[in-house]
């Protein structure tokens, strides 16, 4: 089994990520999504944005990236919101 090569780029850090948060954060918005769902839908959006957009030649890399990308919006989110609540406690 040969492995698939995957090239990172500016993509996934820069807008890749950010727009998975945005596009979660819309969702909830507007849709009155339930929280423990949110991480779910950011992993679907980080597979198929990873496999339409970015891997679109590779299944398997779009899939493999993918999985970062979702994970990668749920931790970063999850940062900022702590940062953000710890932050306001000590005001």
């Amino acid at each position: 089994m040969e492995f698939p090569v995957i090239h990172t780029n500016i993509w996934d850090v820069i807008i890749a990520v950010p727009a998975i948060i945005g596009i979660t954060q819309l969702l909830k918005l507007y849709f009155k999504i339930s929280k423990p769902i949110v991480p779910t839908i950011a992993l679907a959006a980080g597979l198929l944005l990873s496999v339409l957009v970015s891997h679109q030649y590779s299944v398997l890399s779009g899939l493999f990236m993918g999985w970062f990308y979702g994970y990668a919006a749920i931790g970063s989110y999850a940062a900022m919101k702590t940062s953000w609540k710890a932050y306001r406690k000590e005001k």
